[in-house]
């Protein structure tokens, strides 16, 4: 069994304002502040418990260790910038293991919507609002912490209301 709405209508009032600051904050400076992932898992620690059963609760804090333990790993390999590898971590415990094949292709929807708005609003004169942000600037290298954020956000949203 996945996450429930009840759970969802938890998390979602928290999660919201971190997203939007996560989404913003990558895309201006290329980094995920340590205050927004911090404030992620704090947030899970103390509506976790009211929003879940007290064993799903425990259990969903091996997520937070499995996915920190892998983001170390991919950091160290230069796969993805650790900023990333701590919001993955701090949102884990926020998704059932049951919602992984939801959680894949909402990433897998983020990622290419992220990125095609990141590159179309960088090419447009939208870009003129935001001149200082380093994300216009990276070449290669792209502000992850909007598509992950988002499939955070559109992963509680769809659970609030279809479960």
């Amino acid at each position: 069994m996945g996450l429930t709405a009840e759970a969802a209508y938890w998390f979602l009032p928290a999660v919201i304002p971190i997203a939007i600051f996560v989404s913003w904050s990558d895309m201006r400076r290329m980094k995920i502040p340590n205050i927004a992932t911090d404030g992620l898992i704090i947030c899970y620690a103390i509506l976790g418990l009211f929003a879940l059963p007290f064993v799903d609760y425990l259990w969903h804090w091996s997520h937070f260790a499995v996915m920190l333990a892998a983001g170390i790993v991919m950091n160290a390999a230069r796969i993805m910038g650790a900023g990333d590898a701590k919001f993955i971590a701090s949102a884990a415990p926020m998704v059932a293991l049951a919602d992984l094949r939801l959680i894949i292709i909402l990433l897998t929807a983020c990622l290419l919507a992220g990125y095609a708005t990141h590159r179309l609003a960088r090419i447009s004169p939208l870009r003129r609002m935001t001149p200082d942000w380093e994300s216009w600037e990276t070449g290669k290298r792209f502000p992850m912490g909007f598509p992950l954020s988002m499939t955070l956000l559109f992963y509680l949203v769809i659970v609030a209301i279809y479960r």
